[in-house]
């Protein structure tokens, strides 16, 4: 008589009170390949017959530069702490492309694979979190002409950018918790759809991308520093620079709180409206 092992035995689900929860996050893990296939496929379906393909990461992030450069270097003449105004736009467009994309991204992404989630069960979440893997490339890419700035314009970067990965990841969990929102309220109200847009275009204009922080009065500073990107956008120059003047300590300690609540208030919703979003779909 053949007995089976511990590993070969069939999975076995146990629906009992309180399980699902905890079963819940192993099978965020159970369906890896899921989340693996999904990110594959969305790199593929932005890039795959398309006219200039990958460029378009790259054109995007240049040309919003260029223009920042002209109005707010040139014409306004704001300051720039010293440093050459084109790296010190794009310093602060890495970290607001990768959000805002992946802010995009994720509220579309569960109204793009609707067929899929009134089909199958898996988790979720998975669809958000794999959007945000597709503007992380994107991010990539967009590195791909900072360096080629640097090279420009013979820039050494302080040895504070050992900082720059923390910063990265900090950016795309306040993108996705900002999404989780977005997504799970898009599904219920579609008119979100034009929401997100406006958002984005706004946040544009009042995030310090073409013009540094410091310019913003002192007793408005904190304030200011609500929007969540602020404090990575000025993380990302501290750390690229090395100036502590482009640093607000109480400022980066809000935007990172904030940002942590948005997150975690974020996952909360989802979870709370993932059951009926077949229902609304």
């Amino acid at each position: 008589m053949i007995r089976e092992t511990p590993e070969e035995a069939p999975y076995e689900l146990i629906i009992e009170a309180g399980r699902s929860s905890k079963e819940y996050w192993r099978d965020l893990w159970r369906y890896r390949e899921l989340f693996y296939f999904l990110s594959w496929r969305d790199i593929l379906v932005r890039y795959k017959q398309t006219v200039i393909g990958i460029g378009w990461a790259l054109i995007r992030p240049l040309l919003t530069m260029i223009v920042f450069t002209i109005v707010f270097g040139s014409i306004a003449k704001l300051p720039s702490e010293g440093i050459p105004y084109p790296i010190w736009v794009f310093s602060g467009l890495l970290p607001w492309q990768l959000f805002s994309t992946s802010l995009s991204e994720c509220s579309n992404s569960l109204i793009n694979n609707s067929n899929l989630l009134s089909k199958v069960y898996f988790p979720r979440l998975i669809v958000p979190a794999s959007a945000v893997v597709v503007c992380f490339i994107d991010f990539l890419i967009a590195i791909a002409i900072f360096l080629g700035l640097m090279i420009f314009y013979n820039f050494i970067p302080s040895w504070k950018i050992i900082f720059l990965p923390p910063l990265t990841a900090l950016t795309c969990f306040a993108s996705l918790g900002a999404g989780l929102w977005l997504a799970a309220l898009n599904v219920k109200y579609r008119d979100f759809r034009y929401v997100v847009p406006f958002i984005v275009q706004l946040g544009l204009y009042i995030s310090p991308i073409g013009f540094s922080s410091n310019v913003v009065p002192e007793q408005w500073r904190l304030l200011y520093s609500i929007n969540p990107i602020v404090g990575v956008i000025d993380g990302f120059r501290w750390a690229i620079t090395g100036s502590e003047a482009n640093i607000y300590l109480p400022g980066f300690a809000l935007s990172l709180l904030f940002s942590s609540i948005v997150t975690y208030t974020g996952l909360l919703y989802f979870r709370a409206v993932e059951k009926t979003l077949a229902d609304f779909i």
